[in-house]
């Protein structure tokens, strides 16, 4: 699998305004193993984007989180954009620790990309998860999220 990271990063935040303003950066892009992808996202740390107790906001978080899972999946699946539109079906995240400074979402497929394309063009609405680990830039894991995605025919 090639997969052209600065194309996929610059079409990230020309296609997500928010990606942009919250000044995520896009740190890899990369096969993770035989079938898989996997993004790094990095959220700087900003004041604008604190909480009350100085660390970044929740909804922060999980925009990165969902971003570094977007990423993923236009890295495995970019090659069906002609005929086909990802969206996200769900989502769930539990913070478990606070995170202070800049942090970053390490983001993998759950399932592999032919498995996800097969049932694509057998005619089915794959669905398939991108599990996502939210940490400081030390590595500590301070929120895991799961978002679930869907390839719909255009």
């Amino acid at each position: 699998m090639t997969i052209d990271s600065r194309q996929i990063a610059a079409g990230m935040l020309d296609g997500v305004p928010f990606a942009r303003t919250l000044g995520f950066e896009f740190v890899e892009i990369a096969p993770d193993g035989a079938e898989g992808v996997r993004a790094t996202v990095r959220l700087p740390d900003s004041p604008a984007a604190h909480n009350h107790v100085g660390g970044p906001h929740a909804g922060a978080l999980f925009t990165l989180g969902e971003t570094a899972s977007g990423a993923v999946v236009l890295a495995a699946f970019g090659g069906l954009l002609d005929r086909a539109v990802p969206l996200t079906v769900a989502a769930d995240i539990r913070y478990r620790k606070l995170a202070l400074g800049a942090v970053r979402a390490t983001a993998r497929l759950g399932r592999p990309v032919p498995e996800v394309i097969s049932e694509f063009d057998g005619g089915t609405r794959p669905e398939f998860p991108v599990l996502v680990e939210i940490g400081t830039e030390d590595g500590e894991l301070t929120a895991e999220m799961t978002v679930l995605w869907t390839l719909r025919r255009q």
